[in-house]
């Protein structure tokens, strides 16, 4: 205990009053020395210009000098030597890429695919059988057979397994001590938690754990208001704080009557007076992590009021394994994390899955589109190989490609070093637009792999990792996941419901004369969720009587795959006797060279119900008239899809943490009545 009153600030009740959530008290935040703690450090360094232009120009002008200087030499009869000479020479800063540039276009696939084929011929782990999930437990528990592999690259530098573990352990045992817990198990109590993107989150993840706790995640530009309900909603009994965020949340901790315990940051660690983990006392042992809770993440609430998604150790469990197995984890990877931490895809596609099996993290402390190019293209540190983003993020990133890389033998090296290096991209949380799918295919020779998940569920559905993935689509079902299409009765209790289609891992079944009828998307399987956080009703009115999660999605499955239509609320737009899928729409208004985003929208309207409008963003300096939209959409839209009957122009569509656009809020705000 003495690292941790050393290192962490206390945080303390006055005496007399209560330790527990829910009842007030007056809170004092203290520093070591006992004294009131104001000073919250932050790290604002950034750095202003994009570096990338002018290394790739330089790089390349090297590697035609080195090239010609080459070439001479090989004239008077030698050959390998002064041609690996005029690499090192000129590009000494660049290290094994000056010497790839050294060579012909050609050499630099040979080199750069035969660097990839060496680090994957590494001793990994096997990916993990679809056959079942094994014993359950969580990640922290396989941390110490990994050791001092360096799970963790931040802001503040590498981390391993066992740092990680050892510091989890003694938040652990500091979490058990505020809230008097002598056992060391806090039998689901709700531990909150608000942090950077950095180690430190995975630190109050796994502590949470080790302490028998259920961890609420939250996010850092919440407003406080959403911090409160949250803190609130999952009657949290103590809540960790990045001492940088600890004067944000001060007075809704004492107003709840909530313990704040801060977490000093992971570049003040002190690992190098660390005890040895044999001579620190081991998490306490579960009989059974299985059906414990162990985590609740918050809904993005676009369709209503956030709910807590309660999800056990078995749930993400299964999630993880039917990842690492469709998308063949292994420790050699190597993957770059930029999403928010308080949604799933951040939580485990990014950070559980490389964790599980002994990979590494980078972890940035926030998405810039110049730093994110700087880690792709930086021939120093790890390589990475793996990236999961948002689309939102990949256009952020196709408009700086776009800016800054627009030299034809610069675009060439970036896709010949992306094609070589990276095994694996993703896209998820939001409909993937075609165009970008295609334009970020040219620019980096990859087709982006599509999944789809919720909260709720998990991970469900995905296209292959090797085979063809089919633009728009969202694949088949992952291992574990058993995944339905049924009519719209499926919501009224007791009425049967027609099942369209029903699929696992190993195929899906269509009834005959149903394939590509839309319906509801049903889930079943080991990934989906225990509960809403005290909400009982709306948990049973989430399921059909025979136990099939709802997702309020509809779905069609089609010529081998399945495609999302859109939410069965808002993107489902039933116009005189059709029913459209504003999803896409949108994927074919994006087409156009004028429009840089677009929400389609079911307006009210008295003659035919709903009517299709556009909600559009444009490109700098682009125009646009309903009648420029009605003559181009005549062309690349079907009568049963429907033209957009309105227009509406905006400087930029809304979008929450994940890319996603609240309809019903837009809804709303142009049709008020």
């Amino acid at each position: 205990m003495r690292f941790l009153e050393a290192a962490v600030p206390k945080c303390r009740l006055t005496p007399g009053s209560p330790s527990r959530a829910g009842k007030p008290g007056t809170l004092r935040v203290l520093n070591r020395a006992g004294l009131e703690h104001r000073a919250l450090p932050r790290d604002t360094g950034r750095r202003s210009h994009c570096q990338l232009t002018p290394l790739l120009t330089s790089l390349r002008a090297h590697w035609q000098s080195g090239l010609k200087a080459a070439r001479s030499t090989e004239s008077g009869g030698s050959t390998t030597q002064p041609r690996r000479m005029a690499g090192t020479l000129l590009l000494p800063h660049a290290g094994w890429l000056g010497q790839c540039l050294a060579r012909d276009t050609h050499g630099w696939r040979r080199v750069l695919h035969g660097l990839r084929s060496r680090a994957s011929c590494g001793r990994g782990l096997r990916p993990m059988s679809s056959a079942g999930i094994g014993r359950v437990a969580p990640v922290f528990t396989r941390a110490l057979a990994f050791g001092e592999k360096v799970a963790i690259i931040d802001q503040h530098g590498e981390h391993t397994y066992r740092d990680l573990y050892v510091q989890s352990l003694r938040l652990s045992q500091q979490i058990c001590k505020v809230l008097g817990c002598h056992g060391r198990d806090l039998k689901e109590e709700r531990v909150s938690f608000l942090w950077p993107n950095d180690a430190s989150y995975v630190v109050a993840q796994w502590a949470s754990w080790m302490s028998g706790a259920v961890a609420v995640p939250l996010f850092r530009k919440h407003p406080v208001s959403e911090l409160e309900y949250v803190l609130e909603d999952s009657q949290s009994a103590l809540l960790v704080a990045a001492e940088e965020y600890v004067g944000k949340v001060v007075p809704s901790a004492e107003r709840l009557g909530i313990p704040l315990l801060p977490l000093s940051p992971s570049g003040s660690w002190d690992t190098a007076g660390q005890a040895a983990v044999e001579e620190l006392p081991l998490a306490s042992p579960s009989p059974e992590w299985k059906d414990r809770g162990a985590m609740i993440i918050y809904t993005s609430g676009t369709t209503g009021r956030p709910k807590g998604v309660l999800s056990t150790h078995q749930n993400i469990q299964a999630v993880v394994a039917g990842l690492v197995s469709k998308w063949e984890w292994v420790k050699d990877d190597v993957i770059l994390h930029v999403l928010p931490l308080h949604h799933l895809h951040g939580v485990i596609n990014k950070l559980l899955c490389p964790l599980w099996v002994g990979a590494t993290c980078i972890m940035l402390p926030e998405f810039s589109a110049q730093t994110v190019w700087e880690k792709f293209l930086n021939p120093k540190g790890s390589r990475i190989n793996v990236f999961m983003a948002v689309p939102t993020i990949y256009s952020k990133l196709m408009e700086h490609y776009d800016r800054h890389f627009s030299q034809p033998h610069i675009r060439d090296f970036v896709r010949a070093l992306c094609q070589d290096n990276f095994r694996l991209m993703v896209s998820g949380s939001a409909a993937l637009p075609v165009p970008v799918l295609e334009k970020w295919k040219s620019i980096t020779g990859h087709t982006l792999l599509e999944r789809y998940g919720m909260t709720e569920i998990g991970m469900a559905l995905s296209n292959p990792l090797h085979g063809v993935r089919v633009p728009g689509s969202v694949g088949t079902p992952l291992p574990g996941v058993e995944v339905r299409i049924a009519a719209e009765p499926s919501r009224r209790e007791g009425l049967a419901y027609a099942i369209h289609a029903q699929g696992d891992e190993h195929g899906t079944q269509v009834t005959p004369g149903l394939e590509d009828k839309e319906g509801e998307l049903l889930v079943k399987g080991p990934t989906v969720f225990r509960e809403y956080w005290n909400r009982p009703a709306e948990t049973k009115d989430a399921f059909t009587p025979d136990g099939w999660f709802q997702t309020g999605d509809t779905a069609a499955y089609k010529d081998g795959t399945y495609w999302i239509r859109g939410r069965t609320s808002v993107d489902i737009i039933k116009s005189g006797g059709y029913k459209i899928s504003a999803l896409d729409v949108e994927r074919h208004l994006l087409a156009h060279p004028g429009i840089a985003d677009v929400a389609v929208i079911g307006a009210p309207d008295a003659t035919w119900g709903q009517r299709v409008s556009a909600v559009v963003e444009l490109h700098d300096g682009e125009e646009l008239s309903l009648e420029g939209l009605k003559n181009w959409a005549r062309e690349a839209l079907s009568p049963t899809r429907l033209k957009p009957t309105e227009l509406i122009l905006v400087e930029e569509i809304p979008r929450n943490q994940m890319g996603k656009v609240n309809k019903k809020e837009l809804l709303r705000h142009f049709y008020p009545a």
